[in-house]
């Protein structure tokens, strides 16, 4: 019987690979204005799915850069290979590989793998969340006001930007500080951690926000919508995220649904 917990670990070491040897050293096309792809995320993506369809051929998969196996089979495995590509074309180092492997639809393993740090974030449904071996927890803070956020704007920020802003600009007026990183997964991973409170997003794809689902569901968090509900298909996953160590959920999800108000009036 495959051991799936060492598949995944040996897809996040090999795409590590990838990442680091193609740093520093890339040509870009673009997906749209602001969406970018390098060799880097093509080639990451070559060896994550080499090894899937060697070990594990009865398996599907949904995979960034256009690439997908949808059978009804019981597992999938869901696939960012490299995410924070801008962050990564321009040479700022923080971006990561995203895995996460799905059974019958839930989230039951999740891998992210940080090159640049040599972290890798593990968690398994029912079993825990941990970072390079070391158990990982949410943090403690319950209030706004103590806390430290992150958030990402996608890829039609040119188009929304007073949209987007006025989030920002209400979260930011009632908490310690916010983040952006350019990497949802590792936000995710972070919040995990405990190294940030919450984290918001729009507009992003089941690959963006998988594994980190689990990773801080098992570190003790929550993640839903903007409404406060959990997602329940996979397509919907990262249409609107909201993560956060639990404590401070209800006040963000508070803040989320007035600056929605306050832009659509």
């Amino acid at each position: 019987m495959i051991d799936l917990r060492a598949v995944l670990n040996d897809a996040l070491d090999r795409a590590g690979r990838v990442l680091r040897r193609r740093f520093g050293s890339v040509s870009i096309s673009y997906k749209g204005r602001a969406n970018l792809l390098t060799q880097a995320d093509l080639e990451s993506q070559k060896e994550i799915l080499a090894l899937l369809r060697r070990k594990l051929p009865g398996h599907d998969y949904l995979a960034e850069e256009k690439a997908s196996r949808d059978t009804g089979a019981e597992y999938t495995w869901v696939i960012d290979p490299l995410d924070g590509t801008t962050n990564f074309a321009h040479g700022y180092p923080v971006a990561c590989v995203s895995i996460a492997l799905l059974r019958r639809g839930r989230p039951v393993l999740a891998g992210i793998q940080d090159p640049f740090r040599q972290e890798r974030f593990l968690a398994e449904a029912g079993k825990g969340a941990w970072l390079n071996g070391s158990p990982l927890r949410v943090s403690a803070p319950r209030r706004l006001a103590q806390s430290l956020l992150i958030t990402g704007f996608p890829y039609d920020r040119g188009l929304r930007s007073r949209f987007y802003t006025e989030f920002y600009r209400s979260f930011m007026v009632r908490c310690h500080d916010v983040r952006r990183s350019g990497s949802a997964a590792l936000d995710l991973a972070w919040v995990a951690a405990g190294r940030a409170d919450g984290f918001w997003e729009f507009g992003l794809s089941p690959w963006d926000v998988a594994a980190g689902l689990l990773l801080v569901r098992e570190a003790g968090g929550k993640v839903t919508d903007f409404q406060g509900r959990p997602w329940r298909e996979l397509r919907k996953f990262g249409r609107q995220t909201l993560a956060t160590n639990g404590r401070i959920h209800a006040a963000m999800l508070r803040v989320l649904r007035a600056a929605t108000s306050n832009t659509a009036g």
